[in-house]
């Protein structure tokens, strides 16, 4: 049964708090009609703080599109090999017990993808699968898990290795003064997340069942316009509203695997905003208090995109409450509206202690 291990999350160095957001929004784009509304929403998101790879001067610059990626290029190469480390340790797994990478942005362009680097810098081995996701924003967080366990059922020896790197402060686009614009300006944060999953053995939710989502003609709904400038973010209105048809498919995705939706021991779920969080409690029939992991990632780190699952998932193991057999769902949301969900129980050291895992030489070969 492939298990998903401890993650291992980074944040910047530079912080901004609500109340400096509010600061430079009323600065920035004072007199426009939508800022009034803009604030009101920021103020309501449960964001304190947020952390960004800039000094808050040099974000709130635009150098264009091509300095814009050369920092996200720079910054991702800084940033993700101390936390794929931490991740493999977590484990127990080194850079040669690692099959294949899933890494997963919405925040910068590298062809090829970051993983051919790392498998050059690291020392992973020549033969590691190398699966770049960088379409599904917020949702490729559950996306990568799904995938991953996808990856590791087909070759139960295998371990796979998830980066999420989501740099969102490199796409802040001074000009745009639309309430969503505005909003998204108030919301996300940096950081970058890594996890593995290994075939066999480790500690960790153990994934015995995913499924997709994509609610109908709503792909304009969350959404980039890529423009000379870049990546302008776009949300619509009703995004808010999306957990009302997500949640009956949530709940029958636990309902096939024989479990009541309501009535689980941990939820791991993306923390988009507070209404997100607050309509699963409620049509879910699950406590508000079980969300409590990933409110404390929306209201210290924001909205980190993809990341969040596995920041939220880093709380929960550093809680230590779960005993073995605890049941839990993992879900991701994002642009299509997409919908990445799992659901599993928590293993304890299942098969081999994570320290006497043999290294393997080489890969399975696909048939």
């Amino acid at each position: 049964m492939p298990i998903l291990c401890k993650p291992s999350v980074s944040v910047p160095e530079h912080v901004i708090t609500v109340e400096e957001t509010l600061d430079f929004a009323e600065k920035v784009h004072s007199g426009k009609p939508q800022l009034p509304l803009a604030l009101r929403l920021i103020k309501n998101t449960g964001v304190r703080k947020r952390h960004i790879v800039q000094p808050i001067e040099k974000t709130l610059l635009h150098p264009g599109l091509e300095e814009r990626n050369r920092v996200y290029e720079i910054e991702s190469k800084k940033r993700c090999p101390g936390v794929i480390e931490r991740a493999l340790e977590n484990a127990g797994t080194t850079v040669r017990d690692i099959d294949a990478i899933i890494y997963v942005s919405c925040t910068g362009f590298l062809m090829p993808s970051l993983t051919a680097w790392l498998i050059n810098t690291m020392g992973f081995r020549y033969d590691t699968r190398q699966i770049p996701i960088a379409q599904l924003g917020c949702a490729a967080g559950g996306a990568a898990i799904n995938r991953a366990q996808e990856f590791c059922t087909a070759y139960p020896e295998s371990n796979v290795l998830i980066v999420s790197c989501e740099l969102c402060s490199l796409c802040y686009q001074p000009e745009d003064d639309g309430v969503g614009s505005l909003l998204s300006d108030g919301l996300f944060g940096d950081a970058v997340a890594a996890a593995v999953v290994r075939g066999r053995g480790g500690t960790g939710m153990a994934l015995e069942r995913n499924a997709s989502h994509l609610i109908p003609h709503t792909e304009d709904w969350i959404s980039y316009a890529v423009r000379s400038t870049g990546f302008h973010f776009q949300l619509d209105r009703r995004v808010p509203g999306t957990m009302e048809p997500i949640a009956p498919v949530m709940r029958q995705l636990a309902l096939d695997h024989g479990w009541d939706v309501g009535n689980l021991d941990f939820y791991i779920v993306h923390a988009g905003g507070p209404r997100i969080l607050d309509d699963l409690s409620k049509f879910l029939g699950a406590d508000p208090k079980m969300f409590r992991h990933s409110w404390t990632t929306l209201t210290e780190y924001g909205n980190i995109a993809s990341a969040v699952v596995l920041d939220a998932l880093r709380r929960l193991f550093e809680e230590d409450a779960l005993e073995s057999g605890a049941t839990g769902v993992v879900a991701g949301f994002g642009p299509g509206i997409t919908a990445e969900m799992a659901v599993g129980q928590w293993a304890v050291d299942a098969q081999s202690p994570p320290d006497r895992m043999l290294h393997r030489a080489s890969a399975p070969a696909l048939s």
